[in-house]
């Protein structure tokens, strides 16, 4: 069972002007496609070949496989972040924007967070938004390190490796992170995500 590289959730050109149609194509047609190549490179013909791509992020990373680890959990992220987007504006509700309040404030004071710490973030990573037990928390992972293992549960993710940006934004990444927070944040995925007894799963 080959790990796939699941379609964009919407058309390639959806978030334009923040996301242009052009960098979709890149980063999800070339970026993620290679990195679930490389995964089923690494996996083919050993015992890890027929299972779920979050048991072999976790392989890899109590192995200390760094190279089979980075591929993994970038095909992971990857497909997270393009679910935490969408195309059409809206904000929580329901027990999520209870959870937001209660964590932050307001949901002004969370999407201030991602922005700062988005920004401030020094090289390739992600900012995440977390549950971890009944609270909620804005948090950074530098390279490819990820959320679909561990204790805390993911529900968004904002990517701050400079292809998710550079063609549209050049190096003005604050500029990328206010088009998205401001306009495609998929707070529905986000309630999903805090309603799920586990982490989102990678499409099989």
């Amino acid at each position: 069972m080959a790990i796939t590289l699941p379609p964009l959730p919407y058309a390639d050109t959806a978030l334009e002007p923040s996301i242009s149609a052009t960098t979709l194509q890149t980063h999800h047609g070339k970026h993620h496609k290679a990195y679930v190549d490389k995964t089923n490179a690494a996996i083919e013909g050993t015992d890890l070949a027929d299972k779920s791509l979050e048991e072999v992020v976790a392989a890899a990373e109590a192995k200390g496989d760094k190279g089979l680890f980075n591929n993994a959990a970038q095909s992971w992220n990857h497909a997270f972040y393009w679910n935490s987007l969408t195309p059409t504006s809206s904000e929580p509700t329901g027990d999520l924007a209870a959870a937001i309040e209660g964590s932050f404030g307001s949901l002004d004071r969370l999407r201030e967070e991602l922005a700062s710490q988005g920004a401030a973030h020094f090289a390739s990573g992600w900012v995440w938004l977390v549950a971890r037990g009944d609270k909620l928390a804005v948090e950074q992972t530098h390279d490819a390190a990820t959320f679909a293992t561990g204790d805390a549960k993911p529900l968004l993710v904002i990517d701050l490796w400079e292809h998710a940006y550079y063609l549209d934004h050049k190096n003005l990444r604050p500029e990328y992170l206010k088009a998205v927070i401001e306009k495609h944040l998929n707070w529905e995925f986000a309630a999903e995500n805090l309603g799920r007894d586990g982490t989102w799963t990678y499409p099989a």
